[in-house]
């Protein structure tokens, strides 16, 4: 997905990073690294949660339910678990809540983007590719934009709480 959601003060970051470092507080770094990695796995979990439960439907007939995934992968539990959370204290620091893309089947490294622009799901049934063998099915547009706008906040105030806590003890 092409938007990732980054929780970052990159100088306040690199500044406590060489720090750290120089004071050898190997201990502090990783007490810091897993508060942000805390502070991030709300969004991580709401953003699962929010697609695994998201109600994708056709705009065709509504008489018969869909079938079983043709690969045996029930498209919404695939990409919730793709959706992961990646914490550095350097280079790029602070949290950053992704969709791996390498986490999903070939095919289905666009979805999660088509789904959140558009609401709409475009793909072959049972991978008929004819004219006729296409459909389309409609989510929740906006999906991963929203929750990260209602979490955003949150983040923001326990990162900079963790970054306060750890510039005092090294004073």
């Amino acid at each position: 997905m092409t938007r990732d959601v980054r929780i970052l003060n990159t100088g306040s970051l690199l500044e406590l990073s060489r720090r750290l470092r120089a004071a050898g507080g190997e201990n502090i770094r990783s007490s810091m690294q897993r508060r942000i990695r805390r502070a991030a796995e709300p969004l991580r979990d709401d953003l699962q949660d929010t697609i695994r439960g998201m109600n994708l439907r056709s705009a065709g007939r509504t008489t018969r339910q869909g079938g079983p995934s043709p690969n045996g992968r029930p498209l919404r539990e695939t990409l919730a678990n793709a959706i992961r959370i990646s914490v550095r204290t350097t280079g790029g620091a602070g949290a950053t809540v992704w969709i791996d893309r390498g986490r999903l089947p070939a095919g289905y490294e666009n979805i999660p983007n088509q789904i959140n622009k558009t609401g709409r799901l475009r793909h072959p049934t049972f991978g008929n590719k004819s004219r006729r063998g296409w459909v389309n099915q409609y989510g929740t547009a906006l999906w991963w934009d929203n929750v990260v706008r209602q979490h955003r906040p949150r983040m923001e105030r326990e990162v900079a709480r963790v970054l306060d806590d750890v510039r005092r003890r090294l004073e």
